[in-house]
């Protein structure tokens, strides 16, 4: 991708687009998407790197990764972006994030046909933010799909689309990538817990003291010994 789009050094564009690569590998080693499925970007400044229409994630190269401004111009890069650049667009306009990862883990995407929510029934969904709302159903592609989707993930890390799959933000590609993970989980925990019985929902208030457990304690952080 060169040169570097105004704005950008080429350092700092060759390591956000590598960071971009290995999530891109790690999402489809984990088998949260398949085939040319899904979609990462990344941003630096007013610059936004994201994998190419029809690239396999499993094994993307720097040259599948096209940058662009926030207004979707094309500023690096040879391919054209995803199919869902006007997604991702719509999430960096509304959020301070610096990654976006849409992807089609299997069972989150099959509760995204059931469900209205995701209720939180683990301390560990915390990290999305709690409950995963649905959003409401839209054509992919589509701006009213960019904009549903958006507003869903109001205060939160995560978001499940309806009948489509999920997309999950974080300071980094990697990080978008582990929320990925967690809500894949969450999800196969609730399917779990739900063909026994009614799992248990954890309350507005229980949420509220495990967050404070949480930061007190700083779980889930190395500490090194005290003296």
């Amino acid at each position: 991708m060169e040169p570097a789009p105004s704005g950008q050094t080429p350092g700092e564009l060759h390591e956000l687009v590598r960071a971009l690569v290995n999530a891109a590998r790690a999402l489809a080693a984990a088998d949260l998407v398949s085939g040319t499925s899904g979609n990462l970007s990344a941003r630096a400044g007013e610059v936004v790197a994201v994998t190419a229409t029809g690239a396999r994630l499993s094994q993307l190269e720097a040259e599948q990764v096209t940058a662009v401004d926030l207004g979707g111009r094309v500023v690096g890069g040879c391919l054209a972006p995803t199919s869902e650049l006007a997604l991702h667009l719509a999430i960096y306009r509304r959020y301070r994030v610096g990654a976006v990862v849409h992807a089609h883990p299997p069972v989150a995407t099959a509760l995204s046909c059931v469900l209205d929510e995701l209720p939180c029934i683990h301390p560990d969904m915390l990290a999305l933010g709690g409950a995963v709302r649905v959003a409401a159903y839209q054509p992919f592609g589509s701006h009213e799909f960019a904009r549903a989707t958006a507003e869903a993930l109001s205060d939160r890390h995560a978001v499940l689309m309806s009948n489509h799959g999920t997309l999950a933000i974080g300071d980094a590609p990697d990080q978008a990538v582990e929320r990925t993970r967690l809500l894949e989980w969450a999800a196969a925990l609730y399917w779990r817990a739900a063909l026994i019985g009614t799992p248990r929902v954890l309350s507005g208030p229980q949420q509220q003291q495990l967050r404070e457990t949480v930061n007190r304690m700083g779980y889930g952080r190395l500490h090194p010994l005290g003296p």
